[in-house]
């Protein structure tokens, strides 16, 4: 494949000649095509080839989400041989889908990076859940390329129709396709957002049917797929390593495992674009500072007594706020120095309340 199919670009180029001018090493550009348990595949403008990090990057990177990962481009220095070839740099990303690591409140886990769209994948059984999908697209607006919802084994569902509308409600401002890999309806939709030299990523739970989809997108049964557990309707991991295909249509697409587990990591901006809706009532509020609970004139409570919003999804809202305000307590010092600053205050007005009180008192 040529560096162009990749995606490979001037602006690229321009940031590979900056990594040049600033090494003494014989350096060539390439993209990370495959991720396997620490190893990575780069396709260069000649070959694929094995390579791992280079020491001096492993120690510099400020965090493991810092580290080359697939779909990154980076300069890596070719083998002597046939050995594996030494990764030096990764060049600029224009979008990282990052998620908190599993057990972890500080350490984030690149998910892929150079994005143009993240295709945020629902099937249509009954593992469906509208609050793992707020997650999810919180997920993907935070990662600077365009999120659209693929709901998945459409010839599942008797009326298509009504659930699409269900999650433009959930998804405001995001497109969403509804499709079939089984039968190929409605396929040809999601390719047109992967025009050649594009590349887009599916996240979603196992069992929502993404590897299937690769391989009708592929035309041909390049990855193994299992039915869905019967037991408790969950999917099998079937994929274990994540990969970035060429697909013949010229666009480029990566997937990896199936995913239980969105947790919250980036800014408060992901949090309000996928609640558009509740902060377009908040507006409405009689106070700027509205928590939406009890407060007289609450615009989105009375949106919700009148049924123009769910509850849960008010539920959700609320909960992704405190953990991404948690999150960045966690991660941005300066966010951490605010609200210490903020928590005693709080106490210290407490104590002279408590103070003044007592004095009454006596």
């Amino acid at each position: 494949m040529s560096l162009d199919s990749l995606g490979w670009t001037p602006a690229l180029a321009l940031a590979f000649s900056d990594v040049l001018s600033q090494s003494s090493l014989s350096l060539v550009p390439g993209r990370v095509v495959r991720q396997a348990r620490g190893l990575l595949s780069v396709q260069t403008a000649g070959r694929v080839l094995l390579a791992r990090t280079a020491g001096r990057l492993l120690h510099h990177a400020p965090g493991a989400e810092a580290l080359p990962a697939i779909g990154d481009w980076v300069a890596l220095q070719l083998p002597a041989g046939e050995g594996e070839a030494l990764l030096h740099a990764v060049l600029p990303r224009h979008s990282a889908l990052v998620r908190r690591e599993a057990g972890s409140e500080r350490d984030g886990q690149l998910l892929a990076a150079n994005l143009d769209v993240v295709f945020l994948v629902a099937g249509q059984d009954d593992d469906f859940n509208p609050r793992r999908l707020e997650r999810a697209l919180t997920l993907a607006w935070n990662s600077g390329a365009a999120p659209v919802v693929v709901l998945s084994k459409t010839d599942l569902l008797d009326d298509v129709e009504g659930r699409v509308q269900e999650v433009e409600a959930l998804a405001p401002g995001v497109p969403v396709l509804a499709l079939s890999a089984h039968t190929g309806d409605g396929v040809d939709a999601l390719l047109a957002w992967l025009p050649a030299g594009k590349t887009g990523a599916l996240l979603g739970s196992s069992g929502v049917g993404k590897s299937t989809l690769v391989n009708r997108l592929l035309g041909e049964e390049r990855l193994a797929t299992q039915a869905v557990r019967e037991d408790d309707s969950r999917g099998r991991h079937t994929t274990t390593h994540r990969e970035l295909f060429a697909l013949p249509s010229g666009g480029l697409l990566i997937d990896g495992p199936g995913m239980r587990e969105f947790g919250m990591w980036g800014e408060e901006e992901g949090v309000e674009n996928a609640f558009a809706d509740i902060l377009a009532l908040a507006a409405g509020c009689r106070f700027a500072d509205c928590e939406h609970r009890s407060e007289p004139g609450c615009a989105v409570r009375a949106a919700v007594e009148e049924g123009a919003l769910e509850a849960a999804r008010l539920g959700s809202y609320e909960k992704l706020r405190r953990e991404q305000a948690h999150h960045l307590r966690q991660t941005d010092p300066l966010v951490r120095k605010e609200y210490r600053r903020h928590m005693g205050s709080l106490i210290k007005s407490a104590r002279e309340w408590g103070k003044t009180k007592r004095r009454g008192d006596s």
